[in-house]
This record gives C-alpha cells, structure tokens and sequence, in this order.
C-alpha cells in the first residue's frame, strides 16, 4: 500500500535485538518531519497498547511537529483471535486483562501486583513474556490461580508461521519449551482457551503454513497470491516472466476494424492492444464492430472490466477448444491478438475449418530475473503457463525433489513433464480459482 517512492526504514525491534534505540527512532521521526516529509510511524497492533507510541508522541509533541494517532487492533485481542480464543464468553469470561510480560529492565523493582492479577480478571493476555513465562504461571499460581487453568501459547499470531500450544498453568511452561516456540509469542490464561477446540479457524485451513512458489509475472501475481493466503498459505512471489510491450503492428488500425472477430488468448491481450492503440493515438474506438471471443473467465474479465461485452467463451479453455467450438467461422476474418512466440494450433485448425486468419502480437514473455528460494522451504511450486515453465527450468534446470508441482492446466502441465518435471495437481478447469482448489485438495487428503 505505500507509494513507490516513499522511503521505507526498518527500526523493528525483537528481544534482545533492537534495530535502533528507542531515543534514536524518536529522533527519525522528528528529523524527517522537520524535513517537511509526511511521516507514517507504521506499528503492529495498536500504538498505545504497550507500542511505545505515547513516548514518540510526546517527543513529538516537545518538538512542536503536529501529529495524528491512528488506533490498531493490538496483537492481544487480534492474536487470540486467529487462534480461535475470545478474550471474552458470556459462558466464562466477562473482563480481560493485558499486562506486559517484559517490564522494563532498569525498574528498581517491578510494578506488577501478582495478587491483583492473579485475581482481577477472567481472561490474562501476557505480551512479550516467552522468557519469562515459568516465573509468570509460578506466579500465578503462588498468588491463589488453579494450576488447572487453561493456557495457551500463541507463536507469530495472525501470520503463517502461526502456532499454538495449549495447556494449563502448571504445564504450560515446559510444553512451550518442548515445542520450541520462539519469539514473538502471546500467552493467554483464562477458561476461554477451552474454546479453542470448537472456534479454531486460521489454522485450521487446507493450505495453512504450506509456502507456495508463484511463477507468474509480478503484475499478475495479485489474484494468484490472494487465494493462496485466504487458503492459509504463505505465497512466495519469484516472478519467472515479465510482460513486455511490443510495437503496433503495421495497419494495425485497419486490420482491426476489417476483422469479423477479434479472439483474446490471454488477460495481458486486450491491455497491450489498448497500450499499442494508444501509441497510435487512438482508442478502444478502433476495435470497429468485431465481435469479441475470450480463452477463458481470467481473459473474459479482462474484456467486462473495460465494459466490452464477450460473445464467446469455449467450454474448455484452450486453444484447441476456441478453434473446435467457434461459431461459423467458414468466410470469417478472424483477428487473433496474442504473445509474440505463441502456439500455431488455434490460427491453423480456423484455418482449416475455412477461416481467414490474421495474427497480431501484442505483447512479448520475456525472462525475469531474480533469486530462487531454498526448494528445500517450499511446499509447492505453481505453474500458470508453457512459458512461466520454460523460464523457470531456464534458470533452475536441476533435479526438483520436494515441493508438490502444481500446473493449471494440461497445455502447461505437458510443458512441464517434457521439461523433466513430475506433475502433482492439474485442475479440471483451467482456472486460478480452480488451481488453488486442487492444491487444497491435493494436501487435505
């Protein structure tokens, strides 16, 4: 959500560990202010709730630089969320409390009243205290709390890594260690951590945790990536292509409106023409009176997101199904706008079913580069074209033992055996929507 150009500084901080001091990111927040810069103190959770906001407000506020505080929801009430505990039930639990599970090391003594505590509300939520945690239940428990009270552990809430342990109070300390939780957790206490066992969700997901390599270009990564995430996995985007424009062809304006049809193979086709259109100083305008045919739902979207209506969609989408199934083409001059090094079955089999076809390129795969992760790390690699397989194998023509290989449809999963690799999931329809749900059922089961 930021803008390209705005400059980003990491100051985060973990125990023991801390980027900068907290005086030092006071003194980066004023500098760029009093630089004339519009600054976002950008904090997980909420600012106040033990944030530090209220500091860097406050130096803010000596320094006379005007400020805005936009609340959060703090990882004490959003983390127990993800792990499927209320902070509050009817049933069991009708206040809660938050307290710090570091306190700052040179107090003279600590400020927290275990006896209040232990005793002051149904629901505990201790931040920051994975250290700490064998003296907080030993505490607890010393100052009047049952050691058989439900306790939770909760390991980088809210995020893919996320992971709970469940236990009481007497125990929860060593099964932590057990399971080696590491930083940053939460621990609740209280009976709504029995909960749990009913309310579960996050976790609970096909793909949660599985790291799922997507191929495809950046700009179309998007769709791909949000699916894979609202199915629990981590999407690690290694863009494998890049969509390059390529020069309006020559009549380029006339061939478009002599043509009785114009056929899209892909989402990238309609955007690229505009863009070449555009070079020529015109418009969507000289598209003329074509009738307009779509590979598929991705591509058709394309077309509807510009209000231009489709008038034909193949039952599979393919290039062999748009030639099988299209409507009367005996006669027709037939328009295809497509990537420069595409496949020649769908202009040949029109042509042999007596269409007049003309080709027009529009755009260009070209290879990206980048790093590839540890294969080692990664769950499962996504295919979304011949091509995202071809420039992938280009630069990793090694052995991939591992990750489960998951290709949209059969065009790309040929591709990709012929290329050396074993084919795990393959969609029956060849959709985005359709590939995440064969990944979902392929690790269900």
């Amino acid at each position: 959500m930021t803008r390209d150009d705005a400059e980003r500084i990491y100051v985060g901080k973990a125990a023991l560990c801390h980027t900068l001091s907290q005086d030092e990111i006071n003194a980066l927040i004023a500098k760029h202010a009093l630089a004339g810069k519009t600054v976002c103190r950008l904090k997980g959770g909420d600012p106040f709730v033990f944030g530090r906001g209220g500091e860097e407000a406050a130096y803010l506020q000596e320094q006379r630089i005007p400020f805005v505080i936009v609340p959060g929801i703090s990882s004490a009430i959003g983390g127990p969320a993800y792990a499927g505990i209320p902070v509050t039930d009817r049933s069991c639990a009708s206040s809660f409390a938050v307290i710090t599970g570091h306190e700052d090391p040179n107090k003279p003594e600590s400020a927290l009243d275990w006896e209040s505590i232990a005793h002051g509300a149904d629901t505990l939520i201790f931040l920051m205290g994975l250290a700490n945690l064998p003296e907080i239940a030993s505490k607890l428990i010393d100052h009047g709390r049952s050691p058989e009270t439900p306790a939770a552990a909760i390991q980088s809430a809210t995020t893919p890594s996320q992971r709970v342990v469940v236990g009481t109070l007497a125990d929860i300390a060593s099964k932590v260690l057990e399971a080696g939780l590491e930083s940053p957790v939460l621990t609740v206490v209280g009976e709504v951590v029995s909960l749990r066992s009913k309310l579960a969700w996050f976790d609970n997901r096909p793909l949660f945790g599985k790291r799922i390599l997507v191929t495809r270009a950046r700009e179309q990564a998007s769709e791909l990536s949000r699916l894979l995430r609202e199915a629990g996995a981590e999407p690690i985007e290694v863009p494998v292509i890049r969509i390059e424009q390529v020069p309006p062809a020559e009549n380029l304006i006339l061939r478009l409106q002599s043509a009785d049809w114009i056929v899209f193979t892909s989402a990238n086709g309609l955007p690229c023409l505009l863009n070449q259109l555009n070079t020529l100083g015109t418009d969507i305008r000289a598209l003329g009176k074509a009738k307009l045919a779509a590979i598929g739902p991705a591509t058709a979207a394309s077309l509807q997101e510009r209000n231009l209506r489709v008038d034909f969609i193949p039952s599979k989408f393919v290039a062999e199904s748009v030639a099988e199934e299209f409507p009367d083409p005996i006669g027709r001059r037939i328009l295809i706008a497509r990537a420069e090094e595409a496949r020649e079955v769908l202009p040949e089999m029109l042509r042999k079913r007596g269409a007049e076809v003309d080709e027009i390129a529009v755009y260009r795969t070209v290879m990206e580069n980048g790093e590839l992760p540890d294969f080692s790390t990664i769950d499962a690699i996504t295919f979304t074209s011949s091509s995202t397989v071809r420039n992938f194998r280009a630069r990793y023509p090694d052995e991939i033992a591992g990750p489960v290989i998951a290709c949209i449809g059969p065009i790309t999963a040929q591709t990709a055996r012929e290329a050396g690799l074993q084919v795990h999931v393959e969609p029956k329809q060849y959709t985005i929507p359709a590939l995440v749900e064969a990944l979902n059922e392929y690790f269900r089961h």
